[in-house]
């Protein structure tokens, strides 16, 4: 990219900063852990991956950039936690934060989506599957990232805002 890279809560500029599409990663930031999940390049299904330990940046950072790399991610989504109201507390400016470091380390784009429900979705769909208590409690972060970005890719590809 040849300007810094975007930080937004538009998907029209992130879809203006990949024009080409790509593989998206999607995260779902907690205080102890990063749920991480990944999309493919055409934008139609997100898949949870892995829940990594929460460290310090530096160290979250490197995880990251193994996976963006392994994969050939050319965009962010990170859940942004509102409050049921709409309005934007202590933990959604975190996330932003969060969004400026990771978009400038890694240098790519960063679509910064609306998590409300996206745990309780995940964990429903993960009940409906039978998955026991402790398999749910270690994956949990994993598959809500994948609703994020699954709703995020929807909306991406004209499924709504």
């Amino acid at each position: 990219m040849d300007d810094k890279p975007l930080v937004t809560d538009s998907k029209l500029g992130f879809e203006d900063a990949l024009p080409d599409g790509g593989a998206l990663l999607g995260l779902d930031l907690g205080t102890k852990t990063i749920g991480v999940a990944s999309c493919d390049a055409g934008w139609r299904f997100a898949t949870a991956g892995k829940t990594l330990p929460r460290g310090k940046f530096t160290q979250d950072c490197g995880k990251l950039r193994e996976i963006v790399t392994e994969r050939s991610i050319k965009g962010i989504v990170i859940g942004l936690p509102r409050n049921m109201d709409g309005s934007e507390g202590p933990r959604a400016q975190a996330s932003r934060a969060y969004a400026r470091n990771i978009s400038a380390a890694l240098d790519l784009p960063v679509l910064l989506w609306d998590e409300r429900w996206s745990t309780a979705s995940a964990e429903a769909a993960m009940i409906g599957q039978d998955m026991s208590r402790s398999k749910r409690a270690t994956r949990i972060d994993a598959h809500a990232a994948a609703v994020i970005l699954q709703g995020a890719i929807d909306a991406l590809a004209g499924g709504g805002f």
